[in-house]
């Protein structure tokens, strides 16, 4: 099958990228490179390196007339999103957009999405089942909703397919731990480091955190579900942000002291995503030990700093 990745430089779309070459899937890749890495990118993959918003993306198209389009490039930082809304607006927004119109212009079959569960905001009961009332109480958060509804309007005329998969905390291999990188990432650079982590609040917020694996593995069971849906994808578990620290301190045989400092804005105390929906339709469900992948985590980045020194 031939597909198409966007973001497939990223981190989790380069794990991506990985298991469909894997499965024999011929895959092309848009990615602008802006926080994405090169090196990510699997040789047999081939690279198209533009934005979104680009007219060329319309020549990737007809060159390569993909099947399905795994669309996971996004802006995903908050802290920019709050300071600037219109950059949510024209690369989550805009640019499905235009991904979308390509698909309907050159006979796409499904899009799956990578969509967040940011698009809850405030969780009014955890675990977090997928009718819970969508209130994102960030711009990035609208910025991942407003897609999922013109997918399914595109879906409604043109007869397009999608699977909108949201996330919970998404942690492994290649995660970048600059800018809004995910806490565990944080934490790993700051223990092989020997700096001191900073917490902010706490600590005693909770959250749910799912390994790449895990959500590669529900991007490829998304290839052969033939419903349009949407569904979590987390572990329905959760762990305090000083618990991490915790485990990964144990881990890598360091006792570390974090630092404290005043809770963030709008910081949410508590997030779970239940993951039945997924588990009974998708027949997909997380099947990576935590603690084993946080080792294989911890490991990778050790590697990859002695592999710069």
């Amino acid at each position: 099958m031939k597909v198409l990745v966007t973001g497939g430089a990223g981190f989790i779309g380069s794990n991506l990228v990985d298991a469909l070459i894997n499965i024999g899937h011929k895959v092309t890749v848009i990615d602008n490179l802006s926080t994405g890495d090169k090196r990510n990118i699997n040789p047999e993959a081939c690279l198209y390196q533009m934005d979104l918003n680009s007219k060329s993306i319309e020549d990737v198209f007809e060159n390569t007339k993909p099947d399905i389009v795994f669309h996971l490039a996004a802006q995903v930082n908050v802290g920019k999103s709050i300071e600037c809304p219109l950059l949510d607006e024209e690369i989550n927004i805009r640019g499905t957009l235009n991904l979308l119109n390509c698909c309907r212009n050159f006979g796409v079959k499904k899009i799956v999405y990578s969509s967040s569960a940011a698009v809850y905001g405030k969780p009014q009961f955890n675990p977090i089942t997928e009718d819970h009332i969508t209130e994102p109480i960030s711009y990035y958060g609208v910025s991942k909703l407003t897609p999922e509804y013109y997918i399914k309007v595109f879906s409604s005329l043109y007869n397009i397919s999608y699977v909108i998969l949201r996330y919970s905390n998404v942690f492994g291999p290649r995660q970048n731990h600059e800018g809004e990188g995910g806490v565990v990432s944080i934490f790993i650079n700051k223990l092989i480091n020997k700096d001191r982590p900073v917490i902010y609040g706490s600590g005693l917020q909770t959250r749910d955190f799912i390994f790449v694996k895990d959500v590669v593995n529900a991007n490829l069971a998304a290839i052969e579900h033939e419903e349009n849906d949407t569904f979590n994808i987390g572990t329905n578990e959760s762990i305090s942000v000083v618990g991490l620290l915790d485990l990964l301190s144990n881990i890598h045989g360091q006792n570390v002291q974090a630092m404290f400092e005043t809770g963030r804005e709008g910081d949410i105390m508590h997030s779970c995503l239940d993951n039945n929906k997924a588990k009974s339709k998708l027949k997909w469900a997380p099947s990576h030990d935590f603690e084993q992948s946080l080792k294989d985590t911890l490991h990778y980045y050790i590697e990859k700093k002695l592999q710069s020194v």
